[in-house]
């Protein structure tokens, strides 16, 4: 479909990429790959025909359609969200409008036997048989199947696009992109502003799509379940792994070993080169061979290696005071906006070094609970902050609090504190601030490098409660595990909003749904309630679409579950959730035994080195308070053996 030649990329001395060539081919899946700064968005948009290269070609069939999506874009329309993603059907309107013009000139004529009526009804015949073909009948369904894929309520779809923030008008970009079905789809990071259940839509999507889709993305679940071919910029050149991303991944860590193997070899071929070259110089009988070895040293290309590989680098948290053991304990908080509840009833207990996450559709209310976390804004209810807490906290607006008159590398110096300044420079590598990066004024970088340099910054302070409000929207795959792997050690608690779910697979062991203005706890990982949530998503959408027409290619075709099916799962529901009552009960009963056996412990160990003495042993009140203690010690300790065996087989129910 799409041939692209001798690609060359210049900005400055260095090229981008040199010589690039590759075919693109009908159902290719590519996923494009490369470090920041290595070119990706740049090839995208020469590809779109928005950026002319320094040398080569990009060749597209004259009938090839091309759909692009940028990381950011100027959006300036002025309509609502209907009528803006009905643009994406302009050619099937414009034909419909034709039509409709032919048939009334149609019904006007009554010259039933004349030529032009005979070539008007022609002319009627082909352009309704083409606009049936073009979908006409159905374009209005798939708008609505396309919108709420992504994420729009049925009630959005009349608002105008002005109220919407512009993380929901690049939906609305996306959305127009997908409904033309153009034969190849180029897409920027186009699941930074998505959810979980709209990145899952967006996969099932391409999945069924006749488009060749090129993407650039670092959500890895994401490129792994949509793509099945890998394209690394590296080096400046294009190399092609015709596999999906993680056996991708593999290969090239073989590829890598290989060119240093190679490396080595060519430096020491050089090596023995030079030195033949500085021993023999000066010698007559030897001046041949040394013009030789000159020659065949000009003409050597050095072997370049990929970029080092920095994810075995492992970022530790500074030591912190202990917390208590609830940092956050919600009951019955609820917050509103006038009539608008965004959610009530909240009975939320986070335990001390527990990884939670909170995942829901945008809106719902977890940045909102967040804030009354933070005491940012007010709320009906209970939440207590427990003993000790220190929070860190990285909002969306993090970036905006940096000096922008200080460096990069000076920012991070101002809030280093111990050995962790003697790796500074690792950090900010990792970070994608290494070299000349590093010494660049906060002011000049971009909104996504501010992101990355206020995520370093919140690394280094002493908290034990960790807050990450959408943490990897501006982070490449590297720094994810980097940060990943900072967390995973961290002892203290901590709270992910997150769509990511490759970043909180392995991190989290309890997931918070927001949705329907209830939050709801699910215990496990977040495949675990992923795949339980995927079961309950495609119920509350068959309900919600219960008046809606679908159609048979729809991919969110679902069938409206029976009342007996539907009362069965709310009653499972709650019988779990008194459940997991009697389980915090019963933790909490366990916890209470424990530290009376400890207290009643320490006593009979004070009280025995007292009776050992000649004045304690004849002291009869002391005698009397070890008998009594010692029997309320064997009493506590049944009492925690019944309750702990209680606590054991409550557990086992759930699991």
């Amino acid at each position: 479909m799409i041939s692209v030649d001798d690609l060359t990329v210049e900005f400055g001395v260095k090229p981008l990429f040199h010589n690039a060539s590759f075919v693109v081919n009908r159902r290719d899946r590519i996923a494009l790959v490369g470090k920041n700064g290595a070119g990706k968005s740049t090839l995208l948009k020469i590809i779109a025909g928005m950026q002319k290269p320094t040398g080569g070609r990009v060749s597209v069939p004259v009938d090839t359609t091309i759909g692009y999506l940028p990381q950011v874009m100027k959006i300036t329309d002025q309509t609502t969200v209907r009528e803006e993603a009905r643009k994406a059907f302009s050619n099937t309107t414009t034909l419909g409008e034709k039509v409709k013009t032919l048939q009334v000139a149609l019904e006007k004529r009554t010259d039933y036997e004349s030529d032009e009526y005979m070539e008007l009804v022609e002319r009627f015949t082909a352009a309704q048989d083409r606009y049936q073909m073009m979908g006409a009948e159905t374009y209005e369904a798939e708008i609505e199947r396309t919108l709420v894929g992504l994420g729009f309520e049925r009630t959005d779809f009349e608002r105008p696009t002005l109220e919407f923030s512009g993380g929901w008008r690049m939906r609305i970009e996306l959305a127009k992109i997908l409904l033309q079905r153009p034969d190849i789809l180029l897409l920027d990071e186009p699941t930074n502003h998505l959810d979980i259940e709209s990145i899952q839509w967006l996969e099932q999507f391409l999945a069924q799509s006749s488009s060749a889709v090129i993407l650039v993305s670092h959500d890895r679940a994401f490129i792994n379940n949509v793509t099945n071919r890998t394209i690394e910029i590296t080096c400046g050149q294009i190399v092609d792994y015709r596999v999906r991303y993680d056996e991708f991944v593999t290969l090239r860590a073989e590829r890598r070993e290989q060119q240093l193997r190679a490396y080595e070899n060519q430096q020491r071929e050089i090596a023995e080169m030079k030195d033949f070259i500085e021993r023999f110089r000066y010698k007559p009988t030897k001046a041949v061979q040394v013009q030789s070895r000159i020659k065949q040293l000009a003409k050597i290309v050095p072997i370049e290696i990929d970029e080092v590989d920095r994810s075995t680098m492992h970022l530790k948290f500074p030591p912190c005071l202990r917390s208590g053991d609830y940092p956050v304990i919600c009951d019955g908080v609820e917050k509103a906006y006038g009539d608008h509840v965004v959610f009530s009833g909240v009975d939320m207990t986070i335990k001390r070094g527990e990884k939670v996450a909170f995942v829901g559709k945008n809106g719902e209310g977890k940045t909102t609970l967040v804030k009354c976390i933070m005491q940012q804004i007010p709320y009906e209810g209970q939440l207590k902050i427990g003993h000790n807490v220190q929070i860190g906290y990285f909002a969306q607006n993090q970036a905006q609090l940096l000096d922008e008159q200080l460096s990069v590398r000076d920012t991070i110096d101002r809030v280093a504190r111990g050995e962790i300044r003697m790796r500074i420079n690792d950090i900010l590598g990792a970070f994608m601030f290494g070299g000349e990066e590093a010494d660049k004024k906060v002011k000049v970088l971009s909104g996504g490098e501010r992101s990355r340099l206020a995520m370093i910054q919140l690394l280094l302070e002493p908290v034990n409660l960790l807050i990450l409000d959408e943490p990897t929207n501006h982070l490449d795959m590297l720094s994810k595990d980097v940060l990943k792997e900072a967390i995973k050690a961290f002892d203290g608690t901590a709270i992910i909003v997150s769509h990511d779910r490759e970043f909180l697979d392995g991190l989290v062991t309890k997931v918070f749904e927001f949705g329907g203005g209830k939050v709801r706890e699910h215990i496990g990982g977040i495949y675990d309630f992923l795949q339980h949530h995927h079961i309950e998503s495609l119920n509350q959408l068959g309900q919600q679409t219960t008046n809606t027409p679908q159609k048979a290619n729809s991919p969110n075709k679902t069938c409206n579950p029976s009342p007996n099916s539907a009362n069965k799962s709310n009653t499972s529901y709650e019988e779990r959730k008194q459940q997991q009552r009697l389980v915090k009960k019963a933790e909490k009963k366990v916890a209470e035994c424990e530290k009376n056996i400890e207290r009643m412990e320490n006593r009979l160990a004070e009280l025995d080195s007292i009776l050992c003495t000649p004045e304690g042993a004849a002291d009869v009140t002391l005698i009397t308070e070890y008998t009594t203690t010692k029997k309320l010690l064997d009493q506590e300790v049944e009492r925690w053996e019944e309750i702990s065996t209680e606590l054991e087989n409550l557990k086992n129910q759930i699991t």
